[in-house]
């Protein structure tokens, strides 16, 4: 039931529902935050339903170069689109050792740690934004995957969700995105459901151990403890 079926868009997640002893109830809360690919998927009615959902903020992860329509995106008229954007991008791509490290593993959770050593304000500055835009804010980068998994994990393991759970919330993202047409270009084409699987459970202690260890990730990316106790608001019930 976390799946948002937002027309147009795939790959969408409500971070509700998910286990933590933080919560009264035991899970985090439902319409508070959502994760997804690029907003320029959603159709006029996805955004009718987005709205529904109860969005209002959303904060984009992308560099300046990836924001924008892309052929075969619907065309939607700006009034459509009530939500307010904030850009927020997580890491600047013209910083050579950025490239030099990353380029090779920007499809893989093995670039984290690179680039909250290299770029650590860029990552903090897209936290802080999170924590104050409260309920009802989208996180999206293109794919929805992995800088919006990084994201997306320092949150949720900083609300004590289980990080079994985050892998699992990681791995669905990365089954959902190999299996997207538009993204046929993207290194999981054509993998097998076992390879990706196999693919996702060597990847998994990153995704693991960034759950485990978000409080002292996000305090060496420079953001507060107000800012950190915001975010575990925005997340529990």
């Amino acid at each position: 039931m976390r799946d948002l079926l937002w027309d147009g868009y795939v790959n969408c997640r409500d971070l509700g529902d998910l286990p933590t002893p933080a919560s009264s109830t035991g899970y985090t809360a439902r319409h508070r935050v959502a994760r997804g690919p690029r907003r320029e998927r959603l159709t006029a009615r996805g955004w009718d339903q987005a709205r529904m959902w109860g969005l209002r903020t959303v904060v984009d992860l992308r560099a300046e170069c990836e924001v924008g329509p892309r052929d075969g995106d619907p065309s939607v008229d700006e009034t459509v689109v009530s939500a307010t954007v904030l850009r927020t991008p997580t890491e600047d791509q013209s910083d050579p050792e950025f490239m030099r490290r990353c380029l090779p593993i920007l499809d893989s959770p093995e670039y984290w740690e690179h680039n909250w050593e290299l770029q650590p304000e860029l990552v903090g500055a897209a936290i802080s934004a999170i924590a104050s835009s409260g309920p009802g804010t989208l996180i999206h980068c293109s794919a929805g995957r992995d800088r919006t998994g990084m994201v997306s994990a320092l949150l949720l393991g900083n609300a004590e969700v289980a990080p079994e759970a985050v892998v699992d919330d990681y791995a669905a993202s990365v089954h959902a995105m190999a299996s997207t047409p538009s993204h046929a270009a993207q290194p999981m084409s054509g993998w097998t459901g076992a390879r990706i699987a196999g693919w996702v459970q060597e990847r998994a202690p990153i995704v693991h151990a960034t759950a485990a260890d978000a409080p002292a990730i996000l305090a060496r990316l420079g953001v507060d403890p107000d800012t950190r106790e915001s975010l575990r608001h925005l997340l529990l019930p």
